[in-house]
C-alpha cells in the first residue's frame, strides 16, 4: 500500500475507516493490477477511473462516466460531468455484487480522467 495511501485512511473515523478498508478489497478482487495513489485529496485508483473519499458521515466511491451511455450513467449519483458516485453511510449498506459489476462496467468502458 502506497505511504500516503495508508496515511489517509489511518486519519479517518469509524465508520469511514472500515468503510474504505472493504472498498479498497472490492476494488482489488476485481482489478488486481488496480494502482492506488493519493490524488485530488483522496484514494484515486486505475489512473483516474475511481476514487474513494471519506466524507462527513459516510464514503463516496467516484466512478468515470466518460464513455458511458445514458442508461449506465443512471446507476450513480452526483452532478459531475465526467465523475459521478455512489454513497456508502455504513458497512452494512456495501452491496459487493452490485460494486463489483460496477467496476467492471468502468474499467471496460470508460477512460480515466487525469491522465
Amino acid at each position: 500500500m502506497d505511504e500516503k495511501v495508508k496515511q489517509y485512511i489511518e486519519k479517518q473515523k469509524s465508520p469511514q475507516k472500515e468503510i474504505i478498508l472493504a472498498l479498497r478489497k472490492i476494488f482489488f478482487e476485481v482489478i488486481k493490477d488496480c494502482e492506488e495513489k493519493v490524488g485530488w485529496g483522496v484514494i484515486v485508483l486505475c489512473g483516474g477511473k475511481f476514487y474513494i473519499a471519506a466524507m462527513k458521515s459516510r464514503v463516496h466511491v467516484g466512478f468515470s462516466i466518460i464513455g458511458l451511455d445514458k442508461e449506465e450513467i443512471k446507476l450513480f449519483e452526483g452532478g459531475g460531468k465526467t465523475m459521478k458516485h455512489v454513497k456508502i453511510p455504513d458497512l452494512k449498506s456495501i452491496d459487493g455484487p452490485k460494486l463489483k459489476k460496477l467496476i467492471t462496467l468502468v474499467n471496460k468502458k470508460t477512460t480515466c480522467v487525469g491522465c
